[in-house]
């Protein structure tokens, strides 16, 4: 008995890890190519906004307040002398510290994103025991699924942060945010795979129920940076998103359709 057992150890390992390696190399590809990708949307279109949002977290600019007329119809906002001088020595020392974040943006975003590759090459992985097929274009449309698992659906109850805006206890959110995640992507496999009237059912209920729940919100509203800034970095947030995981979807089912020996 023990002989043979040990010998369908041996003939499963060597199967499995073709498999491991094709995993890891697609998600590792994929994921640092849409981390870069991701970094420099990030730069063109988000991070402007995060800096002014923090500008008016911290006061340096302020928003709704009494001044000048001519002044606040010209900018929408105020400025004061004590402001422009904190700018003036902000300029002066900041390229180090700018050079630090930005670098730490790009290793964040690569992180974040080989991770992201890993659940989707693991779901490859899942797919294809099911007997189904994998390439460029089904990749796409999981990592549209993936963007509708992780950012679209969780910013329909929570939007997301902007610097000088308020949300709810964080705890809350985050119980939140993973049950969306869970029932989105239960629910979008089920839409995609199932096969009995009972599965697209329990996945209509699945996509729903969060939200009839309802995310965790502020008790009031209010905070330091304008509404339409806020409006406006979620749009691009979600934006740079949708074109980001795209991006990860199809490189990620690239790179699993190629022969083992090329990847």
């Amino acid at each position: 008995m023990m002989p043979r057992m040990m010998c369908a150890t041996q003939l499963a390992s060597p199967a499995t890890e073709p498999m491991f390696r094709r995993m890891l190399a697609s998600a590792l590809f994929a994921g640092a190519a849409a981390g870069l990708i991701a970094a420099l949307l990030h730069f063109a279109f988000v991070q402007q906004l995060i800096l002014q949002g923090e500008q008016y977290e911290t006061g340096v600019i302020t928003h709704f307040t009494t001044g000048s007329a001519l002044a606040t119809a010209e900018t929408g906002h105020s400025h004061g002398t004590d402001t422009a001088e904190a700018e003036h020595s902000h300029d002066h020392g900041a390229a180090p510290s700018d050079l630090q974040r930005n670098g730490l943006t790009v290793l964040f975003m690569g992180l974040v994103y080989i991770a992201y590759g890993m659940l989707l090459t693991a779901g490859f992985g899942l797919a294809k025991s099911m007997g189904q097929r994998i390439g460029p274009a089904q990749g796409l449309l999981w990592g549209l699924a993936g963007f509708a698992t992780f950012q679209l659906a969780p910013a329909m109850g929570l939007a997301p942060e902007l610097p000088g805006t308020i949300a709810a206890e964080l705890g809350a959110r985050q119980v939140w945010w993973w049950g969306t995640v869970a029932a989105t992507g239960t629910g979008v496999g089920m839409l995609a795979y199932g096969k009995q009237l009972w599965m697209f059912v329990l996945a209509g209920v699945l996509l729903a129920a969060p939200h009839v729940i309802g995310a965790p919100q502020p008790e009031a509203y209010f905070g330091a940076a304008p509404p339409e800034l806020a409006a406006a970095f979620t749009a691009r947030v979600l934006g740079t998103g949708l074109a980001v995981w795209a991006c990860l979807g199809w490189l990620a089912g690239h790179f699993w359709s190629r022969p083992a020996t090329a990847v």
